[in-house]
């Protein structure tokens, strides 16, 4: 298989993976920190994972089109969305001045 076929497969089982996989779970974190909670251990360590996944695939991520990078931008926005909030949620949990709200 010509290299660039095989690029575009990968990138395709990618999508696919994010698609199914990975959105929803993303997508129900976001909802549970809007709703003021904070990231259980499984969460965390689905973002990690996450994380070090797309580290891995950089090449192929780097190597697509441009509706692709858009994507990958937006997607880079929900992560920072979802841990700014659930930062704020354990600050507003450990100050003392909310145990009464």
């Amino acid at each position: 298989m010509e290299k660039d076929a095989k690029d575009q497969a990968v990138i395709e089982v990618l999508i696919e993976r994010f698609d199914k996989q990975r959105l929803p779970r993303l997508l129900a974190i976001k909802e549970n920190v809007d709703q003021g909670e904070t990231l259980s251990d499984f969460d965390i360590e689905f973002l990690e994972q996450s994380f070090k996944d797309a580290r891995q695939n950089e090449a192929y991520l780097q190597a697509a089109d441009d509706d692709l990078k858009e994507l990958i931008l937006k997607v880079i926005s929900l992560y920072k969305d979802i841990t700014d909030k659930a930062l704020e949620n354990e600050r507003k949990g450990e100050d003392p001045s909310n145990k009464f709200l």
